[in-house]
């Protein structure tokens, strides 16, 4: 067996299923998003269940849906029938997801559903299915063949499945407005939430450990207040220290070769004039963001008046857990 061939060819099956769902998404794919928007504005969630492989999806799509500002759970269908059914409250709606879309689990759980007045969203390839017989709102997720050689085991579908569960998501991040600032609120741990909660006033050196040396002074005394703060760059500052310029471990090594008397130059002759800078209010995303656009390492924090209050190095990133 040729392994990689026999795995484009899977693959090539999975796309073609998610070309047709993509190609065939129509008003229930609206239907369930307006739904979706209106439960939340109401003060709901999305109640997420399936059954199978498609709890396992329906897992992702729910935390999926929470971490981008959806409040969404998942529900064990048959866990619910003994106990759990209180997960689902009155200004909830329900997303109920299978392919065949009468599995037995399920349609168990959609009478007490009905009862409770909680609308149904069904995820499903056969739009005569108890499923979709039994929910308001029906998402087509047919497929041609799954890309199991007996055509059973659940792969296109749940794919199919798991791609539109990121679809509404999405949409739905951008239809109620979702911003950055929100993602970061809803991810407070980890480098995700500290690169966009994180400021350059929470991160950058002040002090002591920010080195500056005046305008016509030798790179020597650059050279010792780099040593001093233990930092790769100094900041070249006027009298009235307004930014001049920065010189960097990066322009000391390229000057060596040239001049052999490179401690006795002047700042100004080896520093960089008019660098990037930052101001202190910028996010620490925004930080890494430019170091890797410029391939840098330092940077220097001005304020309005581009006096100089501080620097970020790249080194101390790792520190602070966000890079």
């Amino acid at each position: 067996m040729n392994y990689l061939q026999h795995a484009r060819e899977v693959l090539d099956i999975e796309i073609a299923g998610l070309e047709k769902v993509k190609n065939e998404i129509g008003e229930g794919f609206e239907q369930a998003v307006e739904a979706i928007m209106a439960t939340v504005d109401n003060g709901g969630k999305v109640v997420v269940t399936g059954v199978g492989k498609n709890l396992h999806i329906g897992n992702k799509i729910a935390a999926t849906f929470t971490s981008t500002g959806t409040p969404s759970v998942l529900m064990h269908p048959i866990e619910a029938m003994h106990g759990d059914f209180g997960i689902l409250g009155d200004r909830d709606i329900l997303l109920a997801m299978s392919y065949s879309g009468a599995s037995d689990e399920l349609i168990a759980l959609l009478q007490p559903v009905k009862r409770k007045g909680v609308k149904i969203i069904a995820m499903t390839s056969d739009p005569d299915s108890p499923l979709a017989q039994h929910s308001d709102i029906i998402v087509s997720i047919k497929v041609e063949q799954e890309a199991c050689p007996f055509n059973m085991a659940p792969t296109t579908s749940t794919t199919a499945t798991l791609a539109l569960g990121d679809a509404m998501a999405m949409v739905l991040l951008h239809a109620r407005g979702f911003q950055i600032e929100d993602y970061a609120k809803l991810h407070p741990g980890g480098a995700i939430g500290r690169t966009l909660l994180l400021h350059v006033d929470d991160v950058m050196r002040t002090g002591a450990r920010c080195a500056t040396v005046r305008t016509g002074l030798p790179v020597r005394d650059a050279l010792l207040a780099m040593t001093g703060a233990k930092s790769g760059c100094v900041a070249v500052v006027n009298e009235d220290n307004t930014l001049a310029g920065i010189m960097t471990d990066g322009d000391l090594r390229r000057h060596l070769i040239t001049s052999p008397n490179l401690v006795e130059l002047s700042v100004e002759e080896v520093m960089t004039p008019n660098p990037i800078t930052l101001t202190k209010d910028v996010l620490a995303l925004e930080i890494l963001n430019i170091y890797e656009k410029h391939n840098i390492d330092d940077l220097i924090v001005v304020d309005a008046d581009n006096r100089v209050i501080g620097a970020v190095d790249i080194q101390d990133m790792p520190k602070l857990k966000i890079l």
